[in-house]
């Protein structure tokens, strides 16, 4: 059914699609009957899917990554697709607009998109009040919930770490793992904060607050496809040094390489991170560099170009302890997720 119908959800602006497509399954998933009839379109539970990572226990390992759901709006409407987490952010602690639209592209030659949204949120005080009220309504869920955390625009990068420590500690409560976004290439300066000596500090200050509360919580850093292997292995080296717990590889890329859309057409676009198919390969190389670098001690999640089972494999089997979608989802409609657990499944191999 989506793909007869995403000819004419192309004809118009992504990022307004989007808005009316959640709003759309907020709606369904409101009425009771319907909720129930897209948990039985679009979810695979199967107890040999269910894994533990982080000390935490996922119904499956497909997860939602961040961007979808900034803000936490759609959380118990996007459980009704079958993922295993999902996670919310990239949150700023004060609300910020982004950067001026159109700021959201499709690449359907490639199943790629291009964005700079720019961390538009509606601030940390926003989603700690949705988080709040949605765990008081699902204090039984078996869904994880992962924050991903980042500075606003004006913060200067010698004050970042203050942002990402004000983030942490009004975000603890109310998700189970923390990922670090140092690495969207749509806020200035932010990049350079991967840089070794910044980002040691960085995480060393988190994992001293993290330690503090008694029952630390997973942080994971988010890394750019665009490192070299040199930048790899540090990143590899930081990870053990601060003891956090691993590395979400990767967020989207600059590169415009090999692309089958016309490059008038993406220097039309211009500036932003490029995500989907296009990033596939380039992932997976990160992924395998760093398993290769991290032995098994280090959790990897794995997100980038994957849409269907055997992209998610390809994930796994470089060394992803579980996987995140996003473009797929664009492409390849609500029941992807579905789709690539019946694929990975135990009895599918």
């Amino acid at each position: 059914m989506y793909h007869l119908l995403k000819p004419l959800i192309f004809l118009f602006d992504p990022e307004k699609t989007h808005k009316a497509t959640m709003a759309l399954l907020d709606t369904a998933c409101a009425i009771p009957p319907f909720r129930l009839v897209l948990q039985r379109m679009f979810r695979a539970d199967d107890e040999s899917l269910s894994t533990n990572v982080m000390g935490l226990r996922f119904s499956n390992p497909v997860g939602l990554a961040a961007g979808f759901d900034k803000d936490g709006k759609h959380i118990s409407s996007l459980a009704s697709l079958g993922f295993g987490f999902i996670e919310v952010g990239t949150v700023t602690p004060i609300p910020q607009d982004g950067n001026p639209k159109p700021r959201l592209f499709r690449l359907p030659a490639d199943r790629g998109l291009i964005n700079r949204m720019g961390f538009n949120n509606d601030g940390l005080d926003a989603l700690v009040h949705r988080l709040k009220k949605w765990r008081e309504m699902n204090g039984d869920t078996k869904l994880v919930i992962g924050g991903n955390i980042g500075k606003n625009k004006v913060t200067p990068n010698e004050h970042a770490e203050q942002d990402y420590l004000t983030c942490f500690e009004a975000l603890f409560p109310w998700v189970d793992y923390f990922v670090v976004n140092v690495s969207s290439p749509n806020t200035p300066g932010l990049r350079e904060l991967q840089e070794k000596e910044p980002l040691t500090r960085l995480l060393l200050l988190l994992q001293e607050k993290n330690r503090s509360k008694g029952t630390p919580k997973p942080v994971l850093l988010k890394i750019a496809p665009d490192l070299t292997n040199t930048q790899l292995d540090d990143i590899a080296d930081i990870v053990r040094s601060t003891g956090i717990a691993g590395v979400i590889a990767t967020n989207t890329t600059v590169s415009r390489n090999n692309l089958n859309t016309p490059p008038g057409v993406t220097d039309k676009i211009g500036a932003g991170g490029l995500s989907g198919a296009p990033l596939r390969e380039r992932a997976t190389q990160v992924i395998r560099r760093l398993r290769e670098n991290l032995g098994d001690k280090s959790v990897i999640i794995g997100v980038g170009g994957i849409e269907d089972a055997a992209s998610a494999r390809e994930k796994l089997d470089a060394g992803a302890n579980l996987v995140q979608v996003y473009s797929g989802l664009v492409y390849q409609g609500p029941a992807m997720v579905k789709n690539i657990l019946r694929g990975i499944r135990p009895s599918a191999s």
